[in-house]
């Protein structure tokens, strides 16, 4: 397989990965809508040394939300998502959105669909344009 890129908003962090990921799940639990302020998160699940960090390391920061098995990561600088190892410590978890490239599997499904926000469904068929609308 092929290596990936991947990087925050700002640039400051940088990584790189083998193209292999195993799981790509769009969580759509309440507390994933609260950690990204949209309706699901798109996480990647790979290995837990699948990870090369390029640049930027030291201004990653985790958050573990006391409690539950749920975790963020980002960037201190501008707060985009960054890769983080899973809570309990068996994968690396990858949000898609910071890759530079598409991943090598596509979505396999909707989790805690129960937990959906109540518009997620109604702004998939809302009209679509490549830019802002005029």
């Amino acid at each position: 397989m092929s290596k990936i890129k991947g990087s925050c908003l700002c640039g400051d962090v940088t990584f790189e990965c083998e193209n292999t990921f195993m799981q790509f799940h769009f969580c759509h639990c309440q507390q994933c809508q609260k950690t990204t302020g949209s309706a699901h998160v798109s996480n990647l699940f790979t290995a837990v040394d699948n990870i090369t960090w390029l640049s930027g390391q030291e201004q990653v920061k985790r958050f573990d939300v006391p409690g539950r098995s749920l975790t963020s990561s980002f960037c201190a600088t501008c707060g985009s998502p960054t890769p983080y190892v899973s809570s309990s410590g068996k994968a690396l978890i990858v949000p898609a959105g910071s890759l530079d490239d598409a991943p090598s599997i596509a979505p396999q499904d909707n989790i805690f669909w129960s937990e959906r926000a109540n518009w997620y469904e109604k702004g998939l068929n809302a009209e679509k344009f490549t830019g802002f609308p005029e």
